[in-house]
C-alpha cells in the first residue's frame, strides 16, 4: 500500500518497529511514510474518533476502531483515495513485479 500523501511505496522493512504510520481517511486504512510525517501536522488529514477525537484509528473487517478509547463504528468506504501529486497505486507496479519475477526466476524480459 503506498503512502496516502505522496504515493511512495514501502520497501523491505528493517528489524524493529516500522517508521510508517497507519491511519484512516474516508473510512479506509491508509499509510503515511516517514517523509510525509515531517513538517506540518500530518494527522490533520486523518479521520478522528467520534468519541474521543483521537486519530489512532484502524479499519478492519468493515469496522473502524479507535486504538485509544476502543470506540467502534461501521465503516462506510467512499471513492478512490489518490492524494494530489501521487501516482495511482498500480502506476508501473505490475511492470516492476514482472521484472522482479524475471530476475528471480532468471527468465528473459516479459513480452
Amino acid at each position: 500500500m503506498p503512502c496516502f500523501r505522496c504515493g511512495a511505496r514501502q520497501t523491505d522493512p528493517v528489524r524493529g518497529p516500522s517508521p510508517w504510520k497507519r491511519g484512516v481517511v474516508a473510512d479506509r486504512q491508509v499509510l503515511v511514510c516517514p517523509g510525509c510525517q515531517d513538517g506540518r501536522d500530518w494527522t490533520a488529514d486523518l479521520d478522528a474518533c467520534a468519541a474521543c477525537g483521537s486519530t489512532a484509528l484502524v479499519c478492519r473487517l468493515g469496522e473502524i476502531e479507535c486504538r485509544d478509547c476502543g470506540h467502534t463504528r461501521e465503516a462506510t468506504p467512499g471513492g478512490d483515495l489518490v492524494p494530489s501529486g501521487a501516482q495511482p497505486a498500480d502506476s508501473g507496479l505490475s511492470e516492476e513485479v514482472a521484472a522482479a519475477l524475471n530476475r528471480v526466476l532468471k527468465r528473459g524480459p516479459a513480452t
